[in-house]
This record gives C-alpha cells, sequence and structure tokens, in this order.
C-alpha cells in the first residue's frame, strides 16, 4: 500500500499547494474506539482519520483506500495535516483560530480530490458553524 500513499500524498501536495515533505508519514490503521478516545476525548464522534503532531496518521480501519474513493479522500485530508505541520516547522493546531483554518485547509483538499474524480460529497459542512468565540471568553473574576 506504500505506492498508494505516495500518489495519495502527491494528491495532497497538488491541492494543498503545500511542498512535498521530505518523509513520509507512517499510516496506523486503528480501531474506530481507539480514534474517539485519542482525537474526541472519548466523546462518540465520526472521525475517520487524526494526525496528532509527530510523524504517524492514523486511519478507521473500516476503512480502505485501495477500494475506496471516500477512504483514499481521508488520506489525503490527513496528509494535508502532515504537510501544514511539516510547512510550519513543526507548529500546527496551535491556537483556535489557526486550528479552524488549517481543518478548512485539509477538508478543502478533500473536497478537491473527490471533485477531479467527478464525485461531490460534502465533507467538513460541521467547520460552517465553528467558531472561537466561547474559547476566547474572559477567564471568570
Amino acid at each position: 500500500m506504500n505506492e498508494l500513499f505516495s500518489i495519495l500524498m502527491s494528491w495532497a501536495v497538488l491541492l494543498s499547494g503545500l511542498p512535498a515533505p521530505a518523509t513520509m508519514p507512517e499510516m496506523v490503521q486503528v480501531p474506530h474506539a481507539y480514534l474517539v478516545k485519542a482525537a474526541c476525548n472519548g466523546q462518540e464522534c465520526k472521525v475517520m482519520g487524526w494526525f496528532p503532531p509527530g510523524n504517524t496518521i492514523f486511519l478507521d480501519e473500516r476503512l480502505d483506500p485501495e477500494d475506496s474513493l471516500y477512504a483514499a479522500s481521508v488520506v489525503v485530508h490527513e496528509m494535508v495535516h502532515y504537510l501544514q505541520q511539516e510547512a510550519r516547522g513543526g507548529k500546527g493546531f496551535v491556537d483556535c483560530e489557526s486550528t479552524i483554518q488549517l481543518e478548512r485547509e485539509a477538508y478543502q483538499a478533500q473536497r478537491d480530490f473527490l471533485l477531479r474524480y467527478g464525485v461531490y460529497q460534502p465533507v467538513g459542512v460541521s467547520l460552517h458553524h465553528v467558531g472561537c468565540e466561547l474559547t476566547a471568553q474572559a477567564p471568570p473574576d
């Protein structure tokens, strides 16, 4: 599957406009429960892939990027996060505003990937309702 991941990284580079990485991230398929615990603090969520800072992308084991265009698009999305980290010198999700912007960029690349194959599938629509207002409130006296 390394060849497929190399091709999907090429898509991530093309669609994001970010430079190609010096090294490829490691891809690890894990149970959905692992992603819920690690990426969603144990609260059930629709997470299918996760890239924490570092060199490893975690992908839901139910996804098969070789046989599913949607699954391949999830890999492209997570690879964009890896490229963002590499382009920022290891710094990625540092605050609320930048986190939302980085997610929007990754979802845009994912949508563009699907559209290049003639598939319209809304991804990232929940970001339309995301903001940093609640986290920006002053602490109580």
